[in-house]
């Protein structure tokens, strides 16, 4: 257990969740200079991102510098009053009422396991290959023994059935005891883990990146640059 927290510390600065956040920053940082340099500006759009998520991760004065404006899309209506954010309404899996190419990078952190069964995950990718020349996209690997939604070992490899039934009984992770197996089962597929081969799928045309811990990939990451 205290391998798990020391993975899920989001307070500490010095825990390994934050030392994994602040390298994937850096090639997202990579990003924003490779684009400003070409366009004089980047344009991004966070697919189900938070204004304290750049605000923790990113030096204010280089995103300033690099003329980044966030369109943070989101399905629920949200305000942002920082003028570095721009609040979205939308499915990001269709966002059709956007042209292609109309921002400069798409970013994505743990979110398309969030988005439901394979042909939404689908929809979902090809909103992040079109809305962009650019995109990063990171998400949780599947066969890492660490469930991070749940922070059990091992719990993402049992059955729906199984993981619903546990959850009946109490809280684990970042969920509370479900009151039924109705709740129960939408917490079990509220995140679905990809493995290489479906990400890799997903994702065809980028450079892929595994984040390791002790020789294991933990995460997935694809960057189109």
């Amino acid at each position: 257990m205290k391998l798990i927290h020391a993975l899920q510390d989001m307070d500490s600065d010095k825990s390994l969740s934050a030392r994994f956040r602040r390298a994937r920053a850096a090639r997202v940082v990579a990003l924003i200079e490779k684009t400003f340099a070409e366009r004089g500006q980047c344009r991004i759009a966070d697919l189900g991102g938070e204004p304290t998520y750049w605000n923790i991760l990113f030096d204010r004065a280089f995103l300033e510098r690099n003329r980044v404006h966030i369109s943070l899309f989101n399905p629920q209506p949200f305000t942002v009053e920082d003028p570095l954010f721009t609040a979205v309404v939308g499915d990001a899996c269709d966002l059709h009422e956007h042209a292609d190419n109309s921002f400069d990078l798409v970013h994505s952190n743990s979110v398309v396991e969030h988005v439901g069964d394979w042909v939404r995950m689908e929809a979902f990718a090809r909103e992040c290959r079109r809305l962009a020349p650019r995109y990063y996209v990171q998400t949780p690997y599947f066969w890492f023994p660490i469930e991070p939604h749940f922070s059990a070992p091992f719990f993402h490899w049992r059955s729906e059935q199984a993981r619903a039934r546990r959850l009946m009984k109490g809280p684990l992770g970042f969920s509370q005891k479900a009151p039924d197996i109705g709740a129960a089962m939408r917490d079990v597929q509220h995140a679905r883990l990809l493995d290489k081969a479906q990400f890799r799928f997903l994702y065809p045309d980028a450079r892929h990146v595994d984040e390791t811990f002790i020789g294991l990939t933990k995460s997935l990451i694809a960057i189109r640059e």
